[in-house]
C-alpha cells in the first residue's frame, strides 16, 4: 500500500489506475480505524480493482465544545491495518490543502433531514460532512464509495447529496460491525473506561428489545420507542439525548401503526462520551380482518 499526502499524488495515483481499467473504491474515515472501517476497505477491495481509504480529521464537523483537539490519531497502526486488508493507496492530508486560506463554499443540506437527530445537537455538522464528502468525491473520483450504517443519518445525506450533486458514483452502506456484546464499534469507544465501556452495552440491548417487540407483531411506533427507552432507563450511567423512530426512507418522523422500514436510532453519553446507534427494523402491515363479504362461505 502506498501512502500520499498531497492532493495531485491521489490524482495521478488514481489517474493511473483508471487507465488501467480499474474501478475505484473510496473509503472516506477520520482514522483510528477498527473492525467498521475496515469492513468497509475490505468489501471494496473485493468489488473493486483499486481502493483508496483516506484518513483526515475534518475539522468542519466539529463543534466548538466537541472533541476535535483530542481526536484519536494513530496513522502508523492504521497504516498497517489497512495494508492487511489489501488497500492500495491511503491519502493523508493536511488541513491546509483542503481547506486553502479563503475557503468559503460549502454543501448545505436540506435543514428538514439535517437538523433532525444528530443535526439538532450538533448545528453545522452535516454541512462540514457534506462539504468534505464532496471534496474526496471530486478528488478521488470514485464508482463506489463505502460507508457504515451506524451514522445512519450521515449516509443518508451523503447518498441525497451524490443524487441531488450528479456524482456519477454509486453510495454503498454497510451495516453496523459490533463488538461481542453488541456495542457498535467506533473510535471514540476507546474514550471509555472499562465501567463505561459495560454500560454502553445498554444501547444495543434497548435496540434489541424494540426489534423482537416488532418481530413479535407490534406496528405502533410508539410502543416500539418505550420499548427501547425502558431498557435504556434501567442503565443508570447512560445520559439519553434522543431516541427516535423515523421512517427509514424518508426520515420523516413515524405515527400510527405502519409498515415499511423503520429507523429506531439512539443517542446519549456515558461518562463525557457520546454515543450514537441504530437499527432498522421491517415492520408489517397490520393485520386487519376480513370484512363479511370477504370470507369465503364454507357450506
Amino acid at each position: 500500500m502506498r501512502t500520499v499526502t498531497a492532493i495531485g499524488e491521489l490524482r495521478t495515483a488514481v489517474r493511473q489506475a483508471r487507465s488501467g481499467g480499474w474501478t475505484i473504491g473510496l473509503v472516506p474515515t477520520m482514522g483510528a480505524l477498527h473492525g467498521g472501517h475496515l469492513s468497509l476497505v475490505r468489501a471494496s477491495v473485493a468489488k473493486c480493482g483499486f481502493t483508496v481509504a483516506t484518513i483526515f480529521v475534518n475539522p468542519t464537523q466539529f463543534g466548538p465544545n466537541e472533541d476535535f483537539a483530542k481526536y484519536p490519531q494513530t496513522l502508523e497502526s492504521d497504516q498497517r491495518l489497512l495494508e492487511d486488508t489489501g488497500c492500495d493507496l491511503l491519502f493523508a492530508p493536511v488541513k491546509e490543502d483542503l481547506y486553502p486560506g479563503g475557503f468559503g463554499t460549502w454543501v448545505e443540506p436540506d435543514a428538514a433531514v439535517a437538523d433532525i437527530l444528530c443535526g439538532a445537537y450538533r448545528p453545522g455538522h452535516f454541512r462540514g460532512v457534506l462539504t468534505i464528502v464532496a471534496k474526496l468525491f471530486n478528488l478521488a473520483q470514485p464508482d463506489v464509495a463505502y460507508f457504515g450504517q451506524k451514522d445512519f443519518q450521515q449516509a443518508w445525506l451523503i447518498r441525497r447529496m451524490a443524487r441531488d450533486l450528479d456524482f456519477p458514483l454509486e453510495v454503498q452502506v454497510l451495516p453496523t460491525v459490533r463488538e461481542a456484546d453488541g456495542v457498535a464499534m467506533s473510535s471514540r469507544n476507546r474514550y471509555l473506561s472499562e465501567t463505561e465501556r459495560r454500560a454502553a452495552a445498554v444501547i444495543p440491548r434497548a435496540l434489541g428489545a424494540a426489534r423482537a417487540l416488532a418481530e413479535a407483531g407490534e406496528t405502533d411506533p410508539s410502543a416500539l420507542g418505550g420499548a427501547a427507552l425502558g431498557v435504556l432507563e434501567t442503565e443508570p450511567a447512560f445520559r439519553l439525548q434522543y431516541l427516535e423512530i423515523r421512517d427509514a426512507e424518508t426520515l420523516a418522523p413515524a405515527r400510527g401503526s405502519t409498515a415499511g422500514k423503520l429507523l429506531v436510532a439512539v443517542a446519549g453519553h456515558v461518562g463525557g462520551t457520546r454515543l450514537i446507534d441504530n437499527d432498522v427494523i421491517a415492520v408489517p402491515a397490520p393485520h386487519k380482518p376480513a370484512r363479511q363479504e370477504e370470507v369465503a362461505h364454507v357450506p
